[in-house]
């Protein structure tokens, strides 16, 4: 099983990047990962990559030395584990809610001692049953990261015992659906927001656990200094969006200025 390039960073004291991507294709996947991303985050929560896009989504990234992290959508257990036996080297679990909910997403994602994650092996993160079976348990649960995203006001008052939680790596903080939960839609600086942020990173670090957040890339250093070793800085809809705009654009501008040459001969 390879090992995790983030969870190699980040025990180190080190700080790992990641890139957001919405296209369900694996070509995009590939690009960012030999761009020199440290994690690639494909979502199944929002956007719709199918089991074979993801399936080729690992490889892709895989081949670079990537990391894959799948944040799943809200439903059985099977949603859960199905990407870590696809060979996603981690999954982010949106919305969570209360300990109680936090305590359930590591019994369905972590084998003994940690929980009760069903047990199959033979799939691509298990070596097709090639890898000796005490092994395979061992390494999933040290090379295989879990991310406990807080994007709403709810988780707060538990924070501190979600944190201090056995068997996760990271807590996500999402400014977005946080913003819209505490009434604010957008308002990034609102001073709940920014408390919340703040508190996250800091009980993550408390308690031995990651943080992890997203934002742009020009905050990347206050994000550090807030305690953050992990930060999504953009995504592959944003830079094309962008990309296409300066370039259509710079076209339309020229096609109009030859008009007007044109219509000075006239």
């Amino acid at each position: 099983m390879r090992a995790s390039r983030v969870l190699q960073k980040l025990r180190s004291g080190g700080f790992a990047s990641c890139i957001k991507i919405n296209i369900s294709n694996a070509q995009v996947a590939e690009i960012a990962a030999r761009c020199g991303f440290d994690c690639i985050w494909v979502d199944q929560e929002h956007c719709t990559p199918g089991w074979d896009v993801l399936n080729s989504q690992v490889w892709a990234t895989k081949a670079y030395d990537a990391d894959l992290m799948v944040r799943v959508p809200r439903g059985s257990y099977s949603d859960l584990i199905k990407p870590l036996e696809m060979d996603a080297t981690g999954i982010m679990v949106p919305h969570i809610m209360n300990l109680e909910d936090a305590k359930n997403v590591v019994y369905m994602t972590r084998f003994h001692p940690l929980g009760r994650r069903p047990i199959d092996g033979g799939n691509a993160d298990g070596a097709y049953t090639n890898m000796d079976f005490g092994t395979y348990l061992e390494t999933a649960n040290r090379e295989r990261f879990v991310v406990l995203q807080i994007e709403d006001p709810e988780p707060l008052e538990e924070l501190e015992a979600i944190a201090a939680l056995e068997g996760y790596d990271m807590l996500f903080f999402g400014p977005g659906d946080f913003s819209q939960g505490i009434g604010a839609p957008g308002d990034f600086n609102h001073p709940e927001l920014l408390k919340a942020r703040t508190r996250v990173a800091e009980l993550a670090r408390k308690h031995g656990k990651f943080a992890g957040t997203t934002g742009g890339i020009d905050h990347v250093d206050k994000f550090r200094k807030m305690g953050y070793q992990f930060v999504s800085v953009g995504a592959d809809v944003v830079g094309l969006s962008s990309y296409f705009k300066t370039l259509a654009g710079k076209f339309n501008a020229t096609a109009v200025s030859e008009e007007k040459g044109n219509e000075a001969y006239k």
